[in-house]
Order: C-alpha cells, then sequence, then structure tokens
C-alpha cells in the first residue's frame, strides 16, 4: 500500500475465513483504515492483489468488480448517515440503486433491517434525532441491506460509551451468527477484538509490515512479536477477554 513514493504497508499475505470475525489492528497510523479501503477497492494497491475466493478483485473489470461489491456491505466510523435522510430512507438507498423493488417494498425491507439492529419504531426518526450508538447500529442497517456475504466495519467502537460499544459487539457477533455473514473490523479497541475477533492481522508501523496474524487470544498468550504483546496488554485492568 502506497502514496506515490511513500510506502505505508508492504509484503502484506493473511487469508480472511468465511464466517471469521477478523479483525485489522495495530496503532495509530499505522493503516488500518487504508486497508480497510484497498479491500473494497477505494484505494488499489501499488503492488499485489486482492482475491475473493477464486475471484481477482484488483485484476477484475469495472462491471465485474462492481457485482462483487454489491456483496459487500460498509459501516464507516461516523455512520456515514445522509442527515436529510430519514433512517428508512438511508436504509433503503443501497435497494433503490441496485434493485427493481417497489417503494413499498423498500421500506419494507428497511423496517426489517432497522429492528435487527434493535431500531423497530425509528424508520422516520432523522439521524440527528437519535444517539451516536443508535446512529452505528442504523449504519449497520444500511450496510446489511443488499445481504451481504462480506461486512466491513472500520472503528465501529469509535466515540461510544462502554455499555454502547458492548451492545454493538453483541450485535456484530449475533448478525455473524444469525446471517452466516464475514465480518472484517479495523479497530484498536482491546475490549473489543477480544470479545469478537477469532483471527487477525496485525500491522506496524514502524517496520511497515504485518507481524502477526490469527486468534487475538492465541496471539497474547503466545505473543510472536514484544510489540504484540504490549499491544494486547495495555490497560490489562479494563480488558474482559471472551
Amino acid at each position: 500500500m502506497a502514496f506515490g513514493d511513500f510506502v505505508v504497508m508492504r509484503d502484506l499475505n493473511f487469508t480472511v475465513r468465511r464466517g471469521d470475525v477478523f479483525v485489522i489492528m495495530g496503532g495509530s497510523g499505522c493503516g488500518k483504515s487504508t486497508l480497510l479501503n484497498h479491500m473494497i477497492g477505494l484505494l488499489e494497491p501499488a503492488t499485489g492483489e486482492i482475491l475473493y475466493g477464486d475471484f481477482n478483485f484488483t485484476k477484475a473489470p469495472p462491471e465485474q468488480r462492481e457485482r462483487m461489491l454489491r456483496r459487500i456491505g460498509v459501516l464507516y466510523q461516523g455512520g456515514a448517515l445522509w442527515s436529510s435522510m430519514t433512517l428508512a430512507e438511508n436504509v433503503g438507498l443501497p435497494l433503490e440503486e441496485f434493485t427493481d423493488l417497489s417503494p413499498r417494498e423498500i421500506r419494507a425491507i428497511a423496517s426489517i433491517k432497522l429492528a435487527l439492529v434493535g431500531l423497530r419504531g425509528f424508520e422516520d426518526y432523522y439521524p440527528s434525532q437519535i444517539s451516536g450508538g443508535m446512529q452505528k447500529r442504523a449504519g449497520l442497517a444500511r450496510a446489511m441491506a443488499l445481504d451481504p456475504e462480506v461486512l466491513f466495519f472500520d472503528e465501529p467502537s469509535a466515540g461510544l460509551d462502554p455499555i454502547s460499544s458492548r451492545l454493538l459487539d453483541d450485535l456484530i457477533l449475533e448478525l455473524r451468527d444469525g446471517l452466516g455473514a464475514t465480518v472484517v473490523v479495523v479497530s484498536h479497541e482491546l475490549p473489543s477484538i477480544f470479545a469478537i475477533a477469532n483471527n487477525s492481522v496485525f500491522l506496524d508501523a514502524e517496520t511497515r509490515t504485518m507481524i502477526a496474524s490469527g486468534d487475538p487470544k492465541e496471539l497474547l498468550a503466545h505473543p510472536p512479536d514484544p510489540k504484540v504483546h504490549r499491544f494486547l496488554t495495555r490497560g490489562a485492568d479494563e480488558r474482559h477477554p471472551g
């Protein structure tokens, strides 16, 4: 991953398995969100390829990439909701854009998705009328609008209080188990990492490469590098593994 001559990360090689909750972790400025943006096609790798199964996402022509992207849902840090639209309108936007469903059908599906994230009855509320945690859940409902196979979350717990953060973690696991989706999460929040992840990659800003991968609990028990151990043991009195 590079911007011009500046290399952000090199020699990244990891696999996200179907059904994983896979966490991209590391210290500030190591390129976690940049990696997520490469995985969903917002940025192009300087060298190397991104594969979805046998599908070469990097080399695919635009129309094939667009078909692949319809199988992906993304939740950005702030929820990224349109402030001028109600929650139902926000959730229905991908359906309006990519399906031939009627307005009534779109409204019904939006209501179902909002109910899945605990927002039944909030269809006609605007983002400014609900809390930050509810905005994150509404953003998640929109990410699920097209029934994606893979969900990407960029720092989903950012700005949330510990209770809201834990509720969002529980919701991510429920959706993974209930919908069979694969989840990729950018996070530096240890409680969330230990609560939800069964696989991960650790990016190191100093060496500009990955220095560990695998289940964070295993990496804590058998750290392959002192930097990984320091990252996973900071604030240990606040951590709740499992």
